[in-house]
């Protein structure tokens, strides 16, 4: 097993954690993000992560399964129809369900070839990249739950890959909204959860990012806004980047506004 596959295995692992002692009634519990429970979350990433096996393994299926999720898309919603296809599953027997799917996506993704090219909802990619998808929606999604538990999640390096993906996602961000890619890219660096710095991009005194890499994971996955973190954002390609940034394909999609994503206070 490649490294990135083992690192959504053990974020996978760590939300299950959190989540394995919670009966069905506190598995609806809402969150921040668009009111979704931790139902919803559990089974969009099931979801998900049992197409990324598809990826590898039926790609007519997959292709298939794409082409059905779009249509439902303007007629219900997305929702829905993964909530449909997984068999309405929901509480104890989905979270079950999700931790044999994910512990299945990361030996599966990880015995193949890394650089195998493989289809997917927006332009195709590695296996590499695909496996390091998975693990920035995990922690995505998570942080939800970690919210709405009300509890700070402890990062480790692992989220160097999701960080990655932030930087290598800064040109898509912009052409994704129709927009001029501007040059140069904005010089990144970053203080790992370890204390390792983590730079990326050519140095420069007015256009730069750095702070903490958990708080620039959560900007360019949107689970925060820029304005609630204590990233050091300098120059105009830098502010506009974070004001938009987002590492997860589909449509154009606006970050939450200030103050609307955070801890609760229990």
């Amino acid at each position: 097993m490649f490294q990135e596959a083992a690192d959504f295995c053990a974020e996978s692992e760590a939300l299950y954690v959190e989540l394995k002692d919670l009966d069905d009634q506190a598995l609806d519990t809402p969150t921040l993000f668009k009111g979704w429970t931790f139902n919803d979350v559990l089974g969009h990433l099931h979801f998900w992560n049992l197409a990324a096996v598809m990826s590898v393994e039926d790609e007519a299926a997959l292709v298939a399964l794409l082409g059905r999720a779009a249509s439902a898309i303007p007629k219900g919603g997305l929702r829905p129809f993964e909530d449909e296809q997984l068999g309405h599953k929901r509480g104890e027997t989905l979270r079950e369900a999700w931790r044999d799917g994910f512990l299945n996506a990361a030996e599966r993704l990880g015995s193949a070839d890394p650089k195998m090219r493989v289809k997917w909802a927006g332009p195709p990619m590695s296996v590499r990249s695909s496996v390091t998808a998975r693990l920035m929606e995990t922690w995505a999604h998570g942080q939800a739950v970690y919210d709405a538990l009300g509890k700070e999640r402890e990062d480790t390096d692992r989220i160097r890959g999701i960080a990655f993906l932030g930087i290598n996602t800064y040109g898509w961000t912009f052409a994704n909204r129709g927009l001029e890619v501007p040059d140069p890219p904005p010089w990144v660096r970053l203080e790992a959860p370890s204390g390792e710095t983590w730079e990326w991009n050519e140095s420069s005194d007015t256009n730069w990012i750095t702070g903490r890499a958990t708080e620039f994971c959560q900007v360019v996955a949107q689970t925060r806004n820029v304005a609630d973190t204590h990233l050091k954002v300098v120059g105009e390609i830098a502010t506009r980047w974070m004001a938009i940034a987002q590492c997860f394909a589909g449509p154009p999609t606006d970050p939450p506004g200030p103050g609307t994503r955070h801890k609760a206070d229990h």
